[in-house]
């Protein structure tokens, strides 16, 4: 796979798993939407219901910066299996301008929060490292 179509599968992807580390080094991971622009990847915390009010996540990202977004794709044809990993710098977003243009870009990408907008912390992945892997043996290259 050629690093375009890297990201067309990423960009196209409803779902992404993010993983952080908590500071005990335990890994955490939590299904997110998310958008990725440029080399940013952005997840708002919307108004879907949750266990807790402190967000794991949030903690983690605060404790330690370290973040992944897991996407892939399961087919009952296992010859069509895929993956990609952005692995990067996790940080929540404090500037108004930049977190409204996540704001923006999710909305543009899931209708929903067109009508119930993310309210939420905005984190921000800066990947630094992508990987790839697909079964069909194509040659993965993130680095195009």
């Amino acid at each position: 796979m050629r690093a375009d179509e890297l990201r067309h599968r990423v960009d196209s992807a409803r779902v992404a798993r993010l993983a952080t580390v908590r500071p005990d080094g335990r890994p955490h991971l939590v299904p997110v939407c998310f958008v990725l622009l440029g080399d940013v990847a952005y997840h708002a915390v919307d108004e879907k219901p949750k266990r807790h009010r402190q967000l794991r996540r949030l903690a983690n990202i605060q404790a330690t910066e370290h973040a992944s977004l897991l996407i892939d794709e399961y087919y009952e044809d296992w010859s069509t299996l895929w993956w990609v990993r952005l692995d990067g710098h996790g940080r929540l977003v404090g500037d108004p301008a930049e977190e409204a243009a996540a704001r923006a870009a999710l909305a543009g990408k899931y209708s929903q929060y067109v009508q119930r907008p993310p309210g939420g912390p905005v984190i921000a992945v800066v990947v630094t490292r992508w990987s790839a892997w697909s079964a069909a043996g194509e040659a993965v290259d993130p680095a195009g």
